[in-house]
């Protein structure tokens, strides 16, 4: 509706006639939005390891991002640590491992059901032995409610904070393309309780073309940092929001 009376008074201004005219300004429009939350992500030099905590519900792709994450910032030249701290679903330190395989970065596990705060503080205290350069935390998607959930994230962010001060540096929220309406309220959820420093947009291999981010991103000002764009290991992308509007209107 915003956009819509945006066009209205677009209309008016250009004396905009013609279907083509008036698409090429949503284009504009569109792009407006989203060229402020264009920010990719870069990791800078520092004397400590840079430490990338990733969230969002389960089944949006999480382990997959991190996975591919590892993958760009290791062809990038830096050196990855990857912790299991998602230790409530079963097989997702498993699927994190592989990952971990596939983009040559080391592990830190526990036994599935452990405490992820653990977790977090053995990966930190073997970053800082290790010389890493980046440190991802994968974490819970899912827990019995939405307050232990965000409890349990809460803690785990407090732990990261306490062993390396200054860090999450930053606290990515993994969204799914074709989620909808239902992103926006992961969104303010997640925020409410993590403070997100960007957010990775997954799933546009298929026919969804992941539109509810412009509602984010105008409702939220916050960065899309990447997009997820198939399922092989170099399959993730900086977010260009040109690049993006064009895809939704092909």
């Amino acid at each position: 509706m915003s956009l819509i009376e945006k066009l209205k008074k677009q209309v008016d201004k250009k004396k905009i006639k013609d279907p083509s005219s008036l698409q090429e300004a949503l284009r504009e429009e569109l792009i407006g939005i989203l060229a402020v939350a264009e920010a990719p992500l870069e990791v800078p030099e520092l004397d400590r390891p840079y430490v990338i905590m990733v969230t969002g519900v389960n089944g949006t792709g999480k382990t997959t991002t991190i996975g591919k994450l590892a993958m760009k910032l290791k062809s990038e030249g830096k050196s990855v640590l990857l912790a299991a701290a998602d230790t409530f679903r079963a097989a997702a330190i498993e699927q994190l491992e592989i990952w971990g395989k596939r983009a040559d970065a080391p592990v830190v596990r526990h036994k599935e059901g452990s405490d992820p705060s653990a977790v977090a503080f053995d990966a930190i205290k073997a970053a800082v032995s290790r010389k890493v350069d980046v440190v991802i935390v994968d974490t819970a998607g899912r827990l019995h409610t939405k307050a232990n959930l965000m409890d349990e994230l809460k803690k785990l962010k407090r732990i990261i904070s306490r062993e390396l001060p200054g860090t999450p540096d930053e606290v990515l929220l993994v969204l799914d393309a074709t989620t909808g309406q239902n992103a926006v309220q992961q969104t303010k959820m997640f925020h409410e309780a993590l403070d997100i420093t960007g957010i990775v947009l997954t799933k546009l291999d298929g026919t969804a073309k992941g539109g509810i981010v412009i509602s984010i991103s105008d409702e939220f000002r916050l960065p899309l940092r990447l997009i997820g764009v198939g399922e092989k290991i170099y399959d993730l992308q900086d977010f260009r929001a040109e690049d993006f509007v064009r895809a939704l209107f092909e």
